[in-house]
């Protein structure tokens, strides 16, 4: 793929991201959170671009080639290459979180799983869980986090504005479950998002557990 890029983006800055993002991504992949060519993973640029996955690429298998640059509408700079078909959704977080620095999307069986055992409560809350902590901004288990579950559609712009209700509701928002599909989550750089995704793996996977155990 070939990427040309503004010349106020250092080619080694670019490099850098898109290394961290490939490194990222195979990372997920071995862990199975990211089947098929699903999945998608971005940084911040600077104020006006992102690097993200171009779209239909194996998670596993990402190199320089297969991260492309964008600017915060979601269209490519410098290249033909396509970016994800979600793009929407990661150019959201940054245009709404200037300190935002990256943005992971995966499909882990759990996350498939909880989001369509939730979607008709809208919201899955997490309460008492130690791992909460994990969280930026969560000190301690007595708090109360909240993660939408918003309804699934293949037109980006109806998922876009249900994150914005959301947050001009003045609801906190830390990740968000999308029914029969997946996760998103974010944080001020990729160790941040990585934390936030892993732990919010391992707290719907206890409730997933919970439901179960109770079910039986």
């Amino acid at each position: 793929m070939s990427q040309t890029l503004p010349g106020t983006i250092p080619a080694s800055l670019f490099e850098a991201c898109a290394d961290t993002i490939a490194e990222t991504a195979r990372e997920l992949a071995a862990l199975g959170w990211t089947p098929a060519t699903s999945s998608n993973f971005s940084m911040r640029i600077d104020a006006d671009h992102a690097a993200i996955t171009v779209s239909g690429r194996h998670k596993g298998r990402l190199g320089r080639e297969d991260i492309m640059l964008i600017d915060l509408d979601g269209h490519a700079v410098g290249t033909d290459a396509r970016p994800s078909a979600e793009t929407a959704l990661h150019t959201q977080i940054y245009r709404r979180w200037p300190q935002m620095g990256a943005v992971l999307h995966t499909h882990s069986r759990t996350q498939s799983v909880v989001s369509r055992l939730f979607a008709g409560d809208g919201v899955i809350r997490l309460q008492g869980w130690e791992l909460q902590k994990a969280i930026t901004g969560y000190l301690t288990h007595e708090s109360t986090l909240d993660i939408p579950v918003f309804p699934n559609t293949q037109h980006m712009p109806d998922l876009v504005a249900q994150v914005d209700a959301w947050l001009d509701a003045g609801k906190p928002l830390h990740a968000y479950l999308i029914d029969g599909h997946g996760i998103y989550t974010w944080g001020r750089d990729m160790a941040e998002a990585q934390r936030h995704l892993e732990a919010l793996e391992f707290l719907l996977g206890c409730e997933l557990d919970l439901r179960k155990s109770r079910a039986s």
